[in-house]
């Protein structure tokens, strides 16, 4: 008997079945104690194995999507933002527009939650299981025009297919040159209608010619982005940061004065 558990251990270990082989006997134990039939016994392990694989997928791809920083969309504070529901950034979380090569546009001024909502929806879709790439504009511009210098930008284009979603950040921060410009223009070209993008940007698309440079590649990128597009206005009153700071400085001055009633110092961080 132990012979055939120890070749079991073997094969499960050789074959890769990690969470089978490690509660094989463990859950062996529990079924001959509790009747467990074999059929229930043998769906428990696979339940786990399976669980485990699908969490280590999940770790790979928000590994893969260069995610920089923990931002949940639950965190999100919609009710600053004017014309923006809950249910709108939950269906975009679901990413069905993702199977229809949809894109996803969000405009607003500095410090009202773009860069906030394009990693939170990444990290929803990594954890739906999508392929997701999250850059700056900066970072995918720079290494767009290192690979046309060294004449391999059709390859890196191939491996950015890879993705099915291409979060570019802050787009309205890269003020190109034209190569630059061309060489975004190629890739926005070559996703269009084979996958999606999320773009992120302070500038209105009237503005945009400062990133494209002429008018006539700013309407062809424009044009590209917009035709199957769910466009976010992200038109708070006022920047999030400035919000918290506002609030932070109204905790500390109630703080304040009840100190000061009590007779104890504060000084403000």
């Amino acid at each position: 008997m132990q012979a055939s558990t120890d070749m079991i251990l073997d094969l499960l270990k050789g074959i890769g079945l990690k969470a089978m082989y490690e509660n094989y006997q463990p859950l062996a134990e529990e079924a001959e104690r509790d009747g467990i039939t074999h059929v229930d016994y043998l769906k428990q392990l696979l339940q786990l194995e399976f669980e485990r694989r699908h969490q280590a997928r999940i770790d790979r791809l928000q590994k893969q999507a260069l995610i920089p920083r923990d931002k949940l969309l639950r965190d999100f504070e919609v009710s600053r933002v004017p014309g923006l529901s809950r249910s709108v950034l939950n269906r975009l979380a679901e990413g069905e527009f993702i199977d229809r090569c949809e894109n996803i546009l969000i405009f607003g001024n500095p410090g009202t939650g773009k860069t906030h909502l394009g990693i939170a929806l990444s990290r929803e879709w990594c954890l739906r299981g999508r392929k997701v790439l999250y850059k700056t504009a900066a970072e995918l511009v720079q290494e767009l025009m290192i690979a046309k210098q060294a004449l391999t930008l059709n390859n890196l284009i191939k491996k950015l297919d890879c993705f099915e979603v291409l979060v570019i950040d802050d787009i309205s921060y890269t003020l190109c040159d034209r190569q630059e410009a061309d060489a975004l223009f190629v890739l926005l070209s070559k996703r269009y209608e084979q996958r999606s993008i999320v773009v992120t940007s302070n500038l209105v698309f009237s503005q945009w010619n400062q990133i494209f440079k002429d008018e006539m590649t700013t309407a062809a990128a424009i044009d590209r982005l917009v035709h199957h597009a769910t466009i976010l206005e992200l038109n708070a009153p006022e920047s999030y940061r400035v919000a918290q700071a506002k609030e932070k400085k109204r905790v500390f001055e109630q703080t304040k004065n009840k100190a000061l009633s009590e007779g104890v110092t504060m000084q403000e961080t």
